[in-house]
């Protein structure tokens, strides 16, 4: 018995679309990198972009544990010699919620060119409105 490795040409890409509101926002990043990377399917393949899109959207509504929204810092280099910036998370979740779970799920994706390629996929939104209502995304909630 031979053992099945699929190709890429046998990949079929679904959409799926995760609420984040009242969601905690690592238990949603989990939930978005597994999808990304394929691992809900029986077709997983480390080496193999299998994944589906996902759209989050009301990222304005996420949920931070604890003392982060106080604590948690971002940082960012802007390439200069002393460019290195700081945002706290309560400024980035008012200014950028879309960019904080970007960052939450693209940190737990490959750090590869693979990697990148399943980040592309995400898609995500401060409100409930988005602009694939044509894929049909099917919902899937951040708790599971």
């Amino acid at each position: 018995m031979k053992t099945y490795v699929p190709s890429g040409k046998d990949v079929s890409r679904n959409w799926h679309i995760i609420d984040a509101e009242g969601a905690t926002l690592g238990r949603l990043a989990t939930k978005a990198a597994r999808i990304l990377m394929g691992k809900h399917k029986p077709t997983y393949t480390p080496y193999l972009d299998q994944g589906d899109h996902v759209i989050v959207i009301n990222a304005t509504k996420v949920r931070l544990t604890g003392n982060k929204t106080e604590q948690k810092v971002y940082y960012y280099h802007t390439g200069y010699p002393g460019g290195l910036k700081s945002t706290g998370a309560k400024r980035m979740q008012d200014t950028k919620p879309a960019r904080m779970i970007e960052l939450a799920v693209k940190g737990m994706l490959p750090k590869s060119t693979l990697g990148k390629h399943m980040g592309k996929k995400l898609k995500v939104y401060a409100t409930d409105r988005h602009p694939h209502q044509a894929q049909k995304p099917e919902p899937t909630s951040a708790a599971s």
